[in-house]
């Protein structure tokens, strides 16, 4: 839900009655992950999408329903042989779909509020939602913030609240959104309770070390897929504004030094461009040391030859140099600047993701990968019904 924040929080703020439709798992191919969701007005009015298509209507109709009775629904939406144009995934997936309604002074509403809040602010919150367990839980909430503070209540049980907070913290440090399942006390014992946790955190940074032509290309690309991309290099005549307008920031610094006070974390990708021993060995040295998500660097395979010999000559060992991808980039066979920054984007994606990079016409995988799911107890791959979330096989064949 939180992929439509912005236009929900225009809605709460201009009061309007509304109810929401979040993908809560996934099983098979499905053309959206957990958290994609479609929200719909009192007006009829409707944003964002569950299914790419293939459900919207379906889960539309289940949105106006919502509004009128307030109460929430777990609908599951499955492929048929049968008739594949009816609802239903024509991809051969199943995706469940929890159904809320969020009018003016129903209880999740406050939740919802204050996690959409988070968002606009730009502060990392974790929105947890219950899909599966006591009927009087279904769809309760917290927002969950980084320092661990939350909003909201889930019962009456303060250990309860505290335990999902702790778990929708961790997922939050890892940008993850997915399922956690704990017990209905609090504690690892007792009845299943699994919620939804979905994680809005701030732009992954991209630092790009090389004021090249390469370079404008790989921040237009870098800026596409959601990164704050920052152009770091040493000689002011070439890192300007003026050269990378899409950036989020342009440094002239010497990479190594910027790289030793600049902030990183575990989504952060570097990308080394200069092909310059005296650029590139420092930076790579401490590149190579720090948790951060990707390391690449761009040069001939001389280059990285040369560069390798060097690096291990100041102290790089094998393993560090293991995490360094170089020459950088997918073997797309690109020629022009624009097809060489899809290149290292592709590998960034597949680094990130797990993909193989190959063609799909060459593999057997799941095109769709899962969400990982986190669990207290025990991961359960779909919710199971509840006397409070009707859980109906919704496939093509009615």
């Amino acid at each position: 839900m939180l992929d439509i924040a912005e236009e929900l929080q225009q809605w709460v703020e201009q009061g309007r009655d509304f109810a929401v439709a979040t993908v809560v798992a996934v099983s098979g191919s499905a053309p959206r992950a957990p958290g994609a969701a479609l929200a719909v007005d009192d007006e009829g009015t409707a944003i964002g999408s569950v299914s790419g298509g293939c459900v919207e209507g379906a889960v539309y109709e289940l949105c106006r329903h919502a509004l009128k009775d307030g109460e929430a629904v777990l609908e599951r939406f499955g492929y048929s042989d049968e008739d594949a144009f009816a609802v239903g995934l024509t991809c051969g997936g199943v995706i469940d779909i929890l159904v809320m309604s969020a009018r003016v002074g129903d209880p999740g509403r406050q939740v919802i509020a204050a996690a959409l809040s988070a968002v606009r602010a730009g502060e990392p919150v974790a929105l947890a939602r219950v899909v599966d367990g006591p009927a009087e839980l279904i769809s309760r909430g917290l927002a969950v913030r980084s320092d661990g503070l939350y909003e909201g209540t889930l019962s009456d049980k303060a250990q309860l609240a505290g335990a999902v907070a702790a778990q929708a913290r961790t997922m939050l440090d890892a940008g993850r959104t997915g399922t956690v399942v704990v017990g209905a006390d609090g504690s690892s014992c007792g009845q299943p309770l699994t919620l939804l946790v979905e994680s809005s955190a701030p732009s992954p940074r991209m630092i790009v070390f090389g004021a090249i032509d390469f370079a404008a290309a790989l921040v237009r690309l870098g800026k596409f897929l959601g990164y704050r991309v920052t152009v770091c290099d040493a000689r002011p005549v070439f890192a300007t504004k003026a050269r990378f307008p899409e950036a989020d920031d342009v440094i002239v610094d010497w990479p190594h030094r910027y790289l030793e006070t600049t902030e990183v974390d575990n989504r952060t990708v570097l990308c080394v461009l200069t092909h310059d021993a005296k650029f590139d060995v420092p930076l790579l040295k401490r590149a190579l040391k720090l948790p951060v998500a990707y390391v690449g660097a761009m040069g001939s395979r001389r280059t990285h030859e040369d560069r390798t010999r060097r690096l291990r000559e100041v102290g790089v060992t094998d393993r560090e140099l293991n995490r360094l991808r170089s020459p950088i980039g997918l073997d797309l066979g690109a020629r022009t600047l624009e097809e060489t920054a899809l290149s290292i984007i592709a590998e960034v994606v597949a680094d990130r993701q797990g993909g193989s990079g190959l063609p799909l016409t060459s593999t057997s995988t799941p095109i769709h990968r899962g969400t990982m799911v986190v669990s207290a107890r025990t991961v359960l791959q779909q919710p199971t019904p509840t006397a409070s979330a009707r859980l109906s096989d919704r496939s093509a064949g009615g």
